[in-house]
Order: structure tokens, then C-alpha cells, then sequence
């Protein structure tokens, strides 16, 4: 019953994560394809520069948050002794992260399409860093939270397609 449960919490989180990736890439992408074209020149030159250093900094303090908060939650599954409480911590704290990702790359794709700044192109840039190393994976989930033998073998064996 407990590997039954396991294996929905870590393929549905599996699941959001992609999708959260699938929604924020498309939408960067066409800003930026047309802000290369020259198509999106307009807004720039009508925005005071404080709008966007602002919207850069609240894009690099989310994805400094993001990794804090996430770190923190990892920590609080030291603490769970059943690997199920350990694993519904984990997918927890991944969502709440991607969240915060999918918000770092709608404000980096705002701030493309209103400033025109490569700043933010870097800023997605370091968001698809960050959605590529939160990815769920058994491996990832062994190391963060420093689990025993026979679960790393658990987690090896849900994380396959049933």
C-alpha cells in the first residue's frame, strides 16, 4: 500500500514539474524571438529604468527564496522517520519550489517584453538552472535527504513506470 502511495506522490510531482516547464518555456521563448526580431521595440523607451531594476530584483529575490525555502523543508524530513512522510515533505517543497520558478520566469518574460533588458534574459536562464536541478529524480531524493540503502532501492523502483 505504502509503494502504491509513494509512486502516485512522485509521479504526479513528476508530472507538475513538467508541466510547470512546458508552460513558462513556450511563453519566453516568443518574447524573446520577437524581441530579437526588432517586432518589440516600443514599450522600452516608455518605461522609467526603476521599473526594470525592480523587476530584476524581485527576480533574483524569489529565486534566492525559492532555494531557501526549499532547503528548509528538506531539512524538516530529517526529522520524519517513515519514508512516505519523508517522500510527502519532498514533493511538498518541490511544487512550492517550481512555483516559485514558474513565477521567476513570468516575471522574466514581463520584464523582456516591457524593457527589452538581457538581464532577464539571464534571469531565465538561471531559472531553467534551477527548474532542471529540482527536477524530482530518485538520486536527487536519496542525496537531499540522506536516505538508507533499502529506500534508495524503493525510490528506484516507483520512480519506473508502473
Amino acid at each position: 500500500m505504502e509503494k502504491d502511495e509513494l509512486r502516485t506522490l512522485y509521479h504526479r510531482t513528476e508530472r507538475f514539474t513538467v508541466l510547470v516547464l512546458l508552460l513558462a518555456l513556450p511563453a519566453f521563448g516568443m518574447v524573446y524571438l520577437y524581441q530579437q526580431s526588432g517586432s518589440l521595440t516600443g514599450l522600452a523607451t516608455t518605461l522609467p529604468p526603476w521599473i526594470s531594476y525592480s523587476l530584476l530584483g524581485s527576480g533574483v529575490a524569489v529565486l534566492g527564496l525559492q532555494y531557501l525555502l526549499f532547503h528548509q523543508k528538506i531539512k524538516k524530513s530529517f526529522q520524519q522517520e517513515s519514508l512516505l512522510e519523508k517522500v510527502k515533505l519532498y514533493t511538498t517543497a518541490t511544487k512550492q519550489r517550481f512555483g516559485f520558478l514558474f513565477l521567476v520566469s513570468l516575471v522574466s518574460t514581463s520584464g523582456l517584453l516591457l524593457t527589452g533588458s538581457p538581464g532577464f534574459v539571464l534571469l531565465f536562464t538561471l531559472t531553467l538552472v534551477f527548474f532542471s536541478l529540482g527536477k524530482p529524480s530518485p538520486d536527487r531524493m536519496v542525496r537531499l535527504m540522506k536516505l538508507k540503502k533499502e529506500d534508495r532501492e524503493l525510490l528506484t523502483e516507483i520512480s519506473r513506470p508502473a
